[in-house]
């Protein structure tokens, strides 16, 4: 009898998880973007190396209408905004890295990213990067295009 009530009580609250999550416009993402800010900071700093001494990161564009609010300085990161339009030289403008919003699943996320590093010179890639006890780190990342 004892054994049937403990059975009881350990799938009533299984039971009760299985309903889904809710959705909709209303409904937040489960990713926010202190999520997509340590995915694009883990890219920026294993992949393309970037630090605060002797490889400091070009400016950052995002893909579309995304735009994340991160504070890179808790990353050791300091970005600066891509311009277009800054004055000087035309071929520093075509000096910037670029990512889209990163994707979720089961594995962690994927992240489609570029970098110029002037007129005719850059190259794509999309990212595959890992969620674990030392935050999100960089899997692979395979070429997409190359000027």
């Amino acid at each position: 009898m004892r054994l049937a009530l403990l059975a009881a009580a350990l799938t009533l609250p299984l039971t009760a998880c299985a309903t889904p999550p809710p959705s909709g416009p209303d409904v937040p993402t489960p990713h926010a973007d202190s999520d997509d800010c340590a995915v694009i900071a883990a890219v920026a700093k294993e992949h393309y190396r970037f630090n605060s001494t002797d490889n400091p990161p070009l400016p950052i564009r995002f893909e579309g209408d995304y735009a994340p609010r991160c504070q890179w300085s808790r990353y050791g990161l300091a970005f600066e905004s891509y311009d277009p339009d800054a004055p000087g030289d035309p071929r520093e403008r075509m000096r910037w890295v670029s990512f889209a919003r990163p994707g979720y699943d089961d594995r962690g996320a994927v992240i489609e990213t570029g970098i110029m590093h002037g007129p005719l010179s850059g190259m794509g890639y999309e990212c595959r990067v890992h969620s674990g006890f030392a935050g999100w780190t960089v899997g692979e990342c395979r070429n997409t295009w190359v000027s």
